[in-house]
């Protein structure tokens, strides 16, 4: 269940911005996103086929949209510049989940960074935050079905709410210092507590026009967090070089409100 707080948040973020811009005469756009996350974290073995399969979840999230093209207020076009033409700004509130294990060639292996097949983890993350998304075609154009796919690109900045979890199916699971030992961490390596840090976000993806007010979408998202401990684990060795960070292939649906 979303967190009421980050919800609140989105709504004050979305309500402030639909005021701000709605006097300026801009329009509005809202849907919503779903489709499966591709967790990259200190589970598993870097670059290995089976961790990056194995360690995948889901992702949702609402997402609202500044359409600098279109003016509510009068039902026209806005000035028509390069940015209004080619440029939308997004805000969302979104949520992934991820059951972690450890895939590789060190999973069953006796001994110092063997037996992993005992730790597993789960990753779950709230995000709230904005992206600017640029259209190379126009905007105008597409909203007139002079075409029915226009791509994008965006770039932004996510604040990230995490709450990871551990698990060690060993006697004493992840409260037995000693359980470590057998993989070759330390003790604080398994840190499972709540958390926030900032994330970088960008992506690449398309529009389909379905009708005059609204959009089909799909968008493939790199997610970089700036933190090591989103998935509950930083074992600081020469394995785990990166901060964790995820891929979102989502699917939406947008509707122009006005």
């Amino acid at each position: 269940m979303i967190k009421l707080k980050y919800l609140t948040l989105f709504l004050f973020l979305i309500l402030g911005s639909h005021s701000t811009f709605s006097q300026l005469g801009f329009s509005h756009e809202i849907g919503a996103i779903v489709g499966p996350v591709q967790f990259r974290s200190d589970f598993g073995v870097r670059a290995d086929e089976g961790t990056n399969f194995g360690n995948s979840g889901f992702g949702i999230g609402i997402v609202h949209y500044i359409n600098f093209s279109y003016r509510a207020d009068c039902n026209c076009y806005s000035t028509d510049t390069f940015f209004n033409d080619h440029f939308k700004l997004r805000s969302e509130i979104s949520y992934n989940k991820t059951n972690l294990s450890h895939y590789g060639q060190w999973v069953d292996r006796e001994g110092p960074n063997g037996d992993l097949k005992n730790h597993t983890g789960e990753a779950n993350n709230f995000d709230i935050g904005m992206q600017l998304e640029y259209f190379p075609l126009s905007i105008r154009s597409f909203q007139g079905f002079a075409y029915r796919v226009a791509p994008f690109f965006s770039l932004g900045t996510h604040y990230t709410s995490y709450n990871p979890k551990a698990y060690s199916s060993k006697p004493g699971g992840i409260q037995n210092p000693t359980n470590y030992d057998d993989y070759g961490w330390a003790a604080e390596s398994v840190n499972p507590a709540s958390g926030s840090t900032w994330s970088v976000v960008t992506s690449i993806g398309a529009r389909y026009k379905l009708t005059p007010l609204s959009d089909l979408m799909i968008d493939l998202r790199w997610q970089y967090y700036f933190s090591d401990w989103i998935d509950g684990l930083n074992h600081n060795n020469a394995s785990n070089k990166h901060n964790d960070w995820l891929l979102w292939l989502n699917f939406g649906y947008i509707y122009y409100l006005d």
